[in-house]
């Protein structure tokens, strides 16, 4: 779908996910005496079926637009290519994932092991784990809702000009600038306003997030935010390499990265408990991202990716994020103190509308060409 320009209707997935969820949950919401494995075996159950359905509806919106046959003969070359650069893909793509997963390995030490290692206190505790999970869940969702968006959109016109150095250039100027349109300010807001975001997500409605327990992952994900514009100008540029039909070089940048991190994992985290595992994952983002634009100057480019354009188009970006950063810090700093959850929510929604106000009202005084790619339909 998304090779033929059609992106929303696997964007769509997720609403499948959630109506099947919602079709075989509620009913069985009804049953008395249901334990806790039923309704886990339940939504199990309710996880598969939206599988089977979301191809189903994959399949029926390449209609017209994909031929089906049983002849295979003429696709079995592009097959056997496809599975020999899936294992390098998959390791490039997944560097993220693969430092958060050392990063929750490290973090659940003391509830496998023990609050000690090789006789010294170990500097993480038995929620260590869980203050970096529910960190982690806030630092994903700008990335995820637009970092991936625009490097999934890039993609496929990288690939179609994989042939034509300056219209892939053009191509790939035009989705770093974009991502970073986007990150730059997502990675200042998020810093300034972890402490309240932390507390309307996690602290109110009974949740049982203690208030110690949010200053805690509001560290954590100050440590991650720092670094969002590098996670998703890394998607990009990954893309960029798979369009050239290079997997090795990302998978050969994810392992130095995933060697990096595990070092600064278990070097941070002494002074810095399990904050430390999140400035770990930042700084080998950003070590990554340098990697890849060094080969790719070498490898892929037919000049400097920063040209005039793309110059000014930094500038202007780290400038209004600059200008809404400190729009955002006065909200937060001149609020009346806050001891409940509404005050922490009112404060987060000012901050966050006032952010979005100026840093989108700057970039039209501006003319950021980026603000009217975002808006754009085509």
């Amino acid at each position: 779908l998304q090779a033929h320009g059609r992106f929303a209707p696997w964007a769509a997935a997720p609403i499948i996910l959630n109506a099947c969820i919602l079709a075989v949950g509620v009913p069985f919401f009804f049953v008395e005496g249901a334990a806790p494995e039923d309704w886990a075996y339940i939504i199990g159950v309710a996880v598969v079926i939206a599988g089977v359905v979301q191809i189903a509806w994959s399949v029926w919106m390449l209609k017209g637009r994909a031929e089906w046959t049983r002849r295979i003969a003429s696709a079995r070359d592009e097959t056997v290519a496809l599975f020999k650069r899936m294992i390098p893909a998959l390791i490039g793509l997944g560097t993220l994932q693969l430092n958060s997963m050392l990063d929750t390995l490290i973090a659940m030490w003391p509830n496998w092991v023990g609050p000690t290692i090789f006789g010294v206190d170990y500097p993480l505790n038995t929620a260590s784990n869980a203050v970096l999970f529910y960190a982690q869940r806030l630092y994903q969702f700008p990335l995820g809702v637009f970092g991936i968006a625009v490097a999934t959109v890039v993609f496929p016109e990288l690939a179609r000009f994989a042939d034509n150095k300056p219209a892939f250039m053009r191509t790939l100027r035009h989705g770093v600038r974009l991502s970073l349109f986007i990150a730059l300010p997502a990675s200042v807001g998020l810093a300034l306003v972890r402490d309240d975001l932390v507390r309307t997500v996690y602290t109110g409605l009974g949740t049982g997030f203690s208030e110690a327990g949010a200053a805690r992952a509001a560290g954590v994900v100050l440590g991650y935010s720092i670094a969002v514009w590098s996670y998703s100008l890394m998607h990009v540029y990954t893309r960029a390499f798979y369009a050239a039909g290079d997997t090795r070089t990302p998978m050969l940048t994810a392992f130095a990265t995933v060697a990096l991190n595990l070092t600064l994992n278990v070097t941070l985290i002494w002074p810095l408990g399990e904050a430390g595992l999140a400035w770990s994952t930042a700084i080998s983002s950003i070590f990554q991202l340098v990697l890849l634009c060094r080969i790719a100057r070498r490898r892929l480019l037919a000049g400097p990716l920063l040209d005039s354009e793309t110059k000014s188009s930094v500038v202007r970006t780290i400038g209004t994020s600059i200008a809404m950063g400190i729009v955002v810090a006065a909200v937060v700093a001149f609020w009346p103190a806050r001891s409940t959850w509404g005050a922490h929510a009112g404060v987060l929604a000012v901050a966050v509308v006032a952010g979005a106000a100026v840093y989108a009202g700057l970039a039209r005084f501006v003319r950021a060409p980026e603000l009217r790619w975002l808006l754009a339909r085509h």
